[in-house]
């Protein structure tokens, strides 16, 4: 136990699409990679095949070992994959959840031991969960981390908590504040009352990441841009990370566009993986329309409609009276989709617009009889908060009182 304490605690922050992994003290995470793995099915395929067949034991024995080695994660599973039809990608985590603990048991594997390239049994793991984790998922993270890696204490952290404890600097730690977290596969807007999550006010809608990429690849392919089918979800992705931002004013923005062509449209240059030949396509509207989903779902799609900023408005009025005040005052954004230029102030305007007219409304009813205190709403964002979870997470488990929790 006193070996395991002298040494820095294991960091990783599994997310739906990148995986943060490091070790407690440090600022930033020292890997962040795709979470995804690939397996070689021509192993598993004869696994298969010698159990059915009835085959001898030893030959079932090692294509069954060689299934168990043979697999990548990261970018190299996706490298794998496109150079070879025998590789067959696996996404462990689906919408925040994991969704094939199998596959996730490989990726903490190949995190552990190629990546960390650390002792699991000398060092103390933070885990980090979604909001919306079933107990039973926690069990088998456990179960996986005692049994098969042999790890000497875990803790397994709630996601927006330790973001809201990297947001705060180090004179002031504010731990009442709503946690917008929008990820690649999931967004959630978490209101948190003195370092524990209100459950009953968490809000989970269906537009993340993935889907301002799927809305850039489709408006890349209905204008009819010529990029290769095998490359559209990437380049879009990639459109998304380094032009899109968000606007104050759409019909304002799309003006700017029609006037200044050469000044707003951008190119994107690319070689065809087959042939190696060049291509090249415009980057016109979807710099600011990819961002604009979460404030104008209905232009993507039609099931969900309600904007981000309602959203978090439903979550502050759904929680206790006497929290909604210091609710509104610390909105901190968490996740790489909040990364977009200009995001934080357009949801703070949008917000502020929502708490304003309700406050007018009901200061209209009393008639001056009471005057009530204007509400302060302020989001917050940070240089870290691309990875603010695992930042959160590092300071956490850096602290005395991390270990202290394993010794009682």
């Amino acid at each position: 136990m006193d070996a395991a304490s002298s040494r820095p605690a294991v960091v990783i922050d599994n997310g739906t699409g990148c995986t943060k992994m490091g070790f407690a003290g440090n600022v930033e995470p020292s890997f962040i990679l795709p979470t995804v793995v690939a397996v070689n099915d021509s192993f598993v395929n004869q696994t298969r095949a010698s159990s059915t067949k009835g085959s001898n034991w030893s030959a079932q024995h090692s294509a069954g070992v060689m299934a168990d080695l043979d697999f990548y994660i990261g970018e190299e599973a996706l490298s794998r994959s496109k150079s070879s039809s025998t590789y067959n990608l696996s996404y462990p985590i689906k919408h925040g959840q994991v969704d094939n603990w199998d596959a996730m048991e490989r990726f903490w594997q190949q995190c552990i031991y190629n990546y960390l390239r650390c002792d699991p049994e000398d060092h103390y793991f933070l885990l980090t969960e979604s909001p919306l984790t079933a107990p039973e998922s926690r069990e088998y993270t456990g179960e996986i981390l005692f049994e098969t890696f042999n790890v000497p204490g875990l803790y397994i952290a709630v996601q927006p908590v330790l973001a809201l404890a990297a947001g705060y600097t180090t004179s002031k730690c504010e731990m009442t504040g709503v946690v917008v977290d929008v990820g690649d596969g999931a967004t959630h807007v978490v209101p948190v009352a003195d370092g524990y999550v209100i459950g009953s006010s968490i809000k989970s809608i269906p537009v993340a990441g993935k889907d301002v990429t799927r809305f850039i690849q489709q408006l890349m392919r209905e204008r009819g841009e010529h990029v290769p089918p095998e490359e559209s979800l990437e380049v879009a992705r990639k459109v998304k990370e380094m032009y899109c931002y968000t606007c104050s004013d759409i019909v304002k923005e799309f003006n700017k566009h029609d006037k200044e062509p050469a000044k707003f449209i951008k190119q994107w240059r690319g070689t065809k993986p087959k042939t190696g030949a060049p291509y090249s396509c415009d980057i016109g509207y979807e710099r600011f329309l990819g961002p604009e989903v979460f404030f104008n779902p209905e232009i993507y799609s039609s099931d969900f409609t309600i904007p981000l900023p309602e959203v978090i408005d439903k979550c502050i009025q759904s929680a206790p009276i006497d929290t909604r005040r210091a609710l509104y005052k610390n909105v901190v954004l968490s996740g790489g989709s909040t990364m977009f230029k200009d995001f934080n102030r357009r949801l703070q305007r949008d917000l502020k617009k929502i708490v304003d007219a309700r406050f007018q409304l009901s200061d209209a009813r009393i008639r001056g009889e009471v005057k009530a205190q204007p509400v302060e709403v302020n989001v917050v964002s940070h240089p870290i908060q691309r990875y603010a979870v695992w930042f959160g997470g590092s300071v956490l488990a850096s602290t005395p009182d991390f270990f202290k929790v394993f010794k009682d």
